[in-house]
Formats: C-alpha cells, sequence, structure tokens
C-alpha cells in the first residue's frame, strides 16, 4: 500500500463535539450574565475568544477537511461571531469606531438570527438535538435583537433564560457525540 493511500484512510476525529462545547459553554456564561445572574468581566469575555471563538472556528476548519459543508459553515460562522461580538464589546476604540449600541446591535442580532433560520433549516434531516440547538438559537438571536430595538430589560431577561437552555442544549448534544463515539453507539438519545 502507498504513503498517499495510508493518509487517506486515517481516521479523522469528529470536530461536532468541540464545536458544540465552544459554542454551549459560551452561550451559558453569557447568558447567565443576561438573565442577572452574574456580572460582565473578562471571565465571560475570554472565554468568547477561546472556547466560542477559537475552539469552534478549530472545529470548522475540521469539518472543511471532512467535507461537511453544514460543520464548517456552522462553527468557523459561529466562532467568527464570538470574536466579532467580544471586539464590540471590549474595545470599539481599538477599531477607531463608535461603540454599538440600541438599533445598531438589534440588527447585528437580526442579521444573526436570519442567519440561524437558515441554518435551522438545515438541520431539518439531522438528530431532535442538532434542531433542538438551532431553533433555540435562532430564538435567542431574535430575543437579543428586540431587546436591543427596544431597550426592554425584561426582554433582555429573557434572552437570558432562553440562552441558558440553548446552550445547555449544545453542551449536551456535545456530550452525547463524545459518549456515542466513545461506545461505537447510540447511548444518549439525540
Amino acid at each position: 500500500m502507498s504513503e498517499h493511500t495510508e493518509q487517506t484512510k486515517q481516521k479523522v476525529a469528529n470536530a461536532g463535539p468541540l464545536g458544540l462545547l465552544g459554542f454551549g459553554m459560551t452561550t451559558v456564561l453569557l447568558n447567565l450574565h443576561n438573565a442577572g445572574v452574574i456580572e460582565m468581566s473578562v471571565m465571560i469575555l475570554a472565554m468568547g475568544i477561546a472556547m466560542g471563538g477559537l475552539a469552534q472556528f478549530i472545529a470548522g476548519l475540521m469539518e472543511f477537511k471532512a467535507g461537511n459543508t453544514f460543520g464548517a459553515t456552522a462553527f468557523t460562522a459561529y466562532g467568527l461571531f464570538w470574536w466579532s461580538l467580544v471586539l464590540i464589546l471590549v474595545n470599539p476604540d481599538w477599531l477607531h469606531a463608535e461603540a454599538a449600541e440600541g438599533r445598531g446591535l438589534g440588527f447585528y442580532m437580526l442579521l444573526w438570527c436570519i442567519f440561524t433560520v437558515f441554518m435551522f433549516i438545515g438541520t431539518l434531516k439531522a438528530n431532535h438535538a442538532t434542531q433542538i440547538v438551532f431553533g433555540s438559537l435562532a430564538l435567542l438571536f431574535l430575543l437579543l435583537a428586540i431587546e436591543n430595538f427596544t431597550g426592554s430589560h425584561v426582554v433582555g431577561v429573557i434572552a437570558g433564560i432562553e440562552g441558558i437552555i440553548c446552550g445547555c442544549s449544545a453542551i449536551y448534544t456535545a456530550v452525547a457525540g463524545i459518549i456515542d463515539g466513545e461506545f461505537h453507539r447510540p447511548v444518549m438519545p439525540v
């Protein structure tokens, strides 16, 4: 067997759990803040850069290599979402720009909502757990858009609670992917 044939037969790891953990853990942490449970701090922003951004971006690149267009698009796009959100929240002066507030953030969240609705449509051929992740994420972006358009604190808290649910669903889906992969059979229902 040639060296080239050996290399093509090497198994590539499933990047889905890494991307889902990066998304889920970061989403839970930020939405604990949105729900009023914890204060905004460097902990949330660092998680956004590392797990939300970098881990998902790496998972997206791995999905490109595996030929999974959906996973590649989802993980790279949402990884870059986290990096852009951290930049928006931390230091608009670094970009020599005005801080984003109200309507601007409303449109930012609305665009991500629209993108996520289309990604949700792509999950209709996937398992129920993945549908829940993307469906709840579309709802989260919609609620965040409404909060930013209206300035409603109540909508923000509701978005925070819904975001915690969304993040937990992603964590569950990630863990199911890890456990099922290790046991080579379905153990956790998805």
